[in-house]
């Protein structure tokens, strides 16, 4: 498993970042059957940059908490049998491994909503981590069922690691 982690912020000393990251990616990938070994980047970066991205990438003019951007367009969420080993659409030629893609992080919005939801930044960084890694797994919320069905994989993945409200 290959984890990439920058941080642009000197925000993500205040918490463990990098260790949550692997901990909780790492379980996710598990919980939901992941066959191969993957390669995932996190950078935590602050409120101008990730406005201009989501303008840039989505077309929505605000600061946000978290990106995803998806390497791998899976047909059914969490679905890797349409993926074939050393397919180099999907694998780092290499290392072999699965590109699942990139998770962007807005350190200050992470805690501000921390304090509004009146939880620790780690938990709140745990659940943004949790949520984006659904998102490149090809998981959704667009849709009432699909954001149940996200929360509730969310939140059966942050309570199993321990990390609660």
């Amino acid at each position: 498993m290959t984890f990439y982690f920058e941080d642009l912020t000197g925000k993500g000393r205040d918490i463990p970042c990098e260790d949550i990251f692997h901990q909780v990616a790492a379980h996710v990938l598990s919980r939901e059957g992941c066959p191969f070994e993957a390669e995932i980047s996190l950078t935590l970066v602050g409120k101008e940059e990730i406005k201009e991205m989501n303008r840039e990438h989505r077309g929505i003019d605000r600061v946000t908490d978290v990106l995803s951007f998806p390497m791998v367009d899976f047909r059914k969420p969490g679905d890797f049998s349409f993926i074939e080993n050393n397919d180099p659409e999907y694998f780092d030629p290499d290392s072999g491994e699965l590109m699942l893609g990139d998770i962007v992080i807005c350190m200050e919005r992470a805690e501000e909503q921390a304090e509004e939801y009146g939880h620790s930044k780690i938990r709140e960084f745990a659940f943004l981590i949790a949520h984006s890694m659904l998102h490149l797994l090809g998981f959704d919320h667009e849709e009432e069922e699909e954001e149940r069905i996200m929360l509730e994989k969310q939140e059966n993945a942050l309570s199993s690691l321990g990390i609660t409200r």
